[in-house]
């Protein structure tokens, strides 16, 4: 069997199994690779121990090595490597309390999430499968390993994982899957809201996000979560999304626009957005209002940083009318100013203007002022213009 885009894993097998140790690829990529996808990062587990796999390879960063992971540096590429353990115990909801080394590779398997991702693959190709991976990936269907509400109460951000799969898969989640998963939704409230945003985010990029949030909503974990929680309007206004966002900037515009009373200050604290995500939602949410209000025109496009220009195309098209991205493009390029500081007029020349005005906001007010009619085309850029509008035309309101 030919598979290319594990040959600098094959390596690392290799020397592996040079050294007396088994190993196998498993996981995602495993999975993805059976499905047909495109594989991200590569995993390996092996029966070999942390410090073992320290003495063979010349770049290993210890990443989790009380658990029996490290990363393997190699030609490149970063490989995560982890001993074949079992593991009891979850008092954090995350990690195992205890972790045992063990020699067998259907025992670490037994540990694993979903059976999708119970399978372990040799460096021919040849795969070793004791939980019916395969089968579930050939039906489409999200199982569990074992029990599973086991599965879900040794760290219930599987519960979100499960759905994010069928989001990004078009899978279905077996029905004794779904009813544990509904039965504990309230265990979520044991996650940190930086992990459960994170499986979100990945939920509503999905390209089959219907599929994911009709799972949300029906198994209501959707009411376990922040700002959701108990807010029914805002859960129904789940059933407007039609297509993927591409960033958790785009979803939070969106919800914000559907339901106003929850404000995007109050979204950012309870989801522990960076800052640079809410600066980035409050743009969108900025220009989506403008053009649902006026129109799409250069004003809108010179307040949206350029990165955003894609993904305020994307939401206005889906969800209010289709626009062309060369007109949006071209009202870019065709922009007289980038930023306010390009215009030919400083506030030191206001004040040298208007000598018997005291300094204040009045300042701020006249530029910006300035700034909006030279970038609509309504006055050049030109100094002795706006100087000659300024004195005769703009007439400031605050005499402070």
């Amino acid at each position: 069997m030919e598979f290319p885009a594990f040959s600098n894993g094959k390596n690392i097998l290799e020397k592996l199994e040079q050294h007396g140790h088994s190993a196998y690829f498993v996981g995602g990529a495993v999975r993805d690779f059976l499905i047909g996808r495109p594989i991200g990062d590569i995993d390996i587990t092996t029966s070999a121990k942390p410090e073992q796999v320290q003495d063979i390879f010349p770049k290993v960063i210890p990443v989790g090595i009380e658990h029996g992971t490290v990363i393997v540096r190699h030609e490149g590429e970063s490989f995560e490597v982890t001993t074949f353990r079992v593991e009891e115990g979850y008092s954090d909801f995350r990690h195992p309390d205890e972790v045992e080394f063990v020699n067998d590779l259907e025992k670490d398997l037994a540990r694993r999430d979903f059976t999708m991702n119970a399978i372990a693959m040799d460096k021919y190709g040849e795969v070793i499968d004791p939980y019916l991976g395969k089968s579930s990936i050939k039906e489409k269907m999200i199982r569990t390993v074992g029990t599973p509400s086991e599965r879900f109460s040794e760290d219930p951000l599987r519960m979100l994982r499960a759905l994010r799969f069928a989001s990004q898969l078009d899978f279905q989640l077996e029905s004794e899957t779904f009813s544990a998963l509904a039965d504990g939704a309230e265990m979520i409230k044991e996650i940190s809201i930086e992990r459960i945003t994170g499986e979100l985010e990945k939920l509503f990029a999905g390209p089959f996000v219907s599929k994911g949030i009709g799972l949300l909503r029906r198994s209501n974990l959707v009411d376990c979560l922040p700002v959701f929680k108990g807010n029914r309007r805002l859960q129904k206004s789940l059933s407007q999304v039609k297509v993927p966002f591409c960033q958790l900037s785009e979803l939070i515009c969106m919800l914000v626009y559907w339901e106003q009373q929850v404000t995007i200050s109050e979204w950012a604290k309870a989801w522990k957005l960076s800052n640079r995500t809410k600066k980035e939602t409050e743009q969108l949410y900025e220009a989506i209002s403008y053009s649902s209000e006026k129109q799409i025109d250069a004003w809108l496009v010179y307040q949206l940083p350029s990165h955003l220009l894609d993904s305020f195309i994307r939401l206005y098209t889906t969800y209010f009318s289709p626009v062309s991205r060369d007109y949006i493009l071209s009202l870019n390029k065709a922009l007289p100013i980038r930023q306010k500081r390009d215009l030919s007029v400083t506030g030191a020349d206001l004040i040298e203007w208007f000598p018997e005005r005291k300094k204040g906001p009045w300042i701020n007010q006249a530029l910006t002022s300035i700034e909006k009619l030279v970038v609509i085309g309504e006055l050049p850029n030109q100094k002795n213009v706006l100087k000659e509008w300024v004195k005769h035309e703009y007439h400031p309101q605050s005499t402070d």
